[in-house]
């Protein structure tokens, strides 16, 4: 996903990586936040935070630094660098097939 933030117009590799390296490790699941904090940076945005499950308050902290408001378009953004990401890696390894 870092690697496609850098090559998407719009987005942003730099701020991808260097907020993949701060938040990656914010969430307690095995997942942590991996993806989030690559997208977070990528886009510009601040994610996560507190949570609603089954009507009771988790306590999460925020992925991403807040450097404007989310906007609806941000999702069409958020799925571009998704499908750059799968479209990228897919090349990779029909790469890898043939070597």
């Amino acid at each position: 996903m870092i690697a496609t933030a850098f090559i998407l117009p719009g987005m942003d590799g730099g701020k991808s990586l260097r907020i993949f390296l701060r938040d990656r490790k914010k969430h307690e699941s095995p997942n942590a936040a991996h993806g989030e904090a690559a997208c977070a940076g990528a886009l510009g945005l601040r994610l996560a935070g507190d949570a609603w499950y089954f009507g009771e308050l988790h306590k999460k902290a925020f992925i991403g630094d807040r450097e404007r408001e989310i906007e609806p378009e941000d999702i069409r953004r958020a799925n571009r660098l998704m499908l750059g990401t799968e479209v990228m890696l897919a090349a990779i390894l029909a790469v890898m097939a043939c070597i």
